[in-house]
C-alpha cells in the first residue's frame, strides 16, 4: 500500500469529524459510451460502507437519479446518496418545473438526431453526443432554445449537455449543506459539475476546514478541474485506489508525523 497524500491526511486523524463527497461518473465509475450501461468498477459498494464504517459522512453525490445510485451501488450502509445535484432533496421544491422538462424531453426525442441520446431524469433532462461527436453544435442549439423559451438552465458535461430549472442549487450548494461541523472534508470529481463542489469546499478552507479537492482526470478533462483542484488522480481506477487507501490507513500513524 503506498502512502496517503499529505491532503488527505486530517481526514483519517480525526475521522469522527471528517466527510468524503464523491462523484459518481468518471470517479466511482468508468465512463462509458451509453451512460445507462454505467456501474462502479468492481468493489466500490464494499469500500463505500468500510469507508462509512470509519468516517462521519461518505456522500456519493451525483447528476444521476437517486435511485439510479441505489440500484448500481446496492444502497451500501452508512453513505449517503444525492442525486440529481440535490434537486428535490436539498434546496427548494422544483415540482412545478417537471411538466415544463417533460415538454423538453418530448421535443428532444421528437427531434434529436442519430446518435444523440435524451436522458430524462423527472426534474432534469441530459442529451449525450458521445456516439455522434458531430451532434454536439446540435445539442448547443436546442439547448439555446430552451433556454430561451422554456427558462431551462443548460450545465455542460463530457460530450453531454444537462438542461435543469433555474433554482440555486448544485453541487456546492450539497457540499456546504452536508460539510456541516465537520473539520475535514474531501470532495473527489471529474468534470465541470463538480466546480461547485470544489468552490464550497474552497470557503470552508477559509474557515478553518481541512480541505482536499481531488480532480480525476483522463485525456478528455476540461482543464479547470485539474486547475482547481489540491491533487490530481488518472481516472477511476487511481480514484478508487486512493479511497482504498483512506479505508486503510493508519490514523495513529498519521498523527505522528
Amino acid at each position: 500500500m503506498g502512502a496517503l497524500p499529505d491532503v488527505l491526511v486530517p481526514l483519517i486523524q480525526d475521522p469522527g469529524h471528517s466527510a468524503l463527497c464523491l462523484d459518481f461518473d468518471g470517479t466511482l465509475a468508468a465512463i462509458v459510451a451509453d451512460p445507462v450501461g454505467a456501474r462502479p468498477l468492481p468493489g466500490v459498494p464494499e469500500l463505500l460502507a468500510r469507508l462509512a464504517a470509519r468516517f462521519a459522512l461518505v456522500a456519493v453525490i451525483s447528476g444521476r437519479p437517486v435511485d439510479f445510485l441505489a440500484r448500481v451501488l446496492g444502497a451500501p450502509a452508512g453513505v449517503t446518496l444525492v442525486g440529481l445535484y440535490g434537486l428535490g432533496q436539498i434546496g427548494p421544491d422544483v415540482g412545478p418545473w417537471r411538466p415544463v422538462i417533460a415538454a423538453a424531453v418530448a421535443e428532444a426525442e421528437a427531434e434529436a438526431p442519430p446518435g444523440v441520446y435524451v436522458e430524462p431524469k423527472g426534474v432534469t433532462v441530459t442529451l449525450h453526443w458521445r456516439q455522434a461527436p458531430e451532434m454536439g453544435p446540435w445539442v448547443t442549439a436546442f439547448a439555446a432554445r430552451q433556454e430561451r423559451e422554456r427558462g431551462l438552465r443548460p450545465y455542460p458535461g463530457r460530450l453531454s449537455l444537462e438542461l435543469r430549472p433555474p433554482v440555486e442549487v448544485d453541487k456546492g450548494t450539497v457540499v456546504r449543506s452536508l460539510a456541516e461541523g465537520m473539520r475535514a472534508v474531501a470532495v473527489f470529481g471529474d468534470d465541470l459539475g463538480d466546480l461547485p463542489a470544489f468552490d464550497a469546499a474552497a470557503e470552508l478552507a477559509t474557515h478553518g476546514v481541512a480541505v482536499a479537492r481531488v480532480a480525476v482526470v483522463d485525456d478528455e478533462s476540461a482543464p479547470e478541474v485539474a486547475a482547481r483542484a489540491d491533487l490530481t488522480v488518472q481516472g477511476a481506477p487511481a480514484a478508487v485506489a486512493l479511497l482504498e487507501l483512506l479505508a486503510q490507513a493508519d490514523g495513529a500513524t498519521a498523527a505522528r508525523n
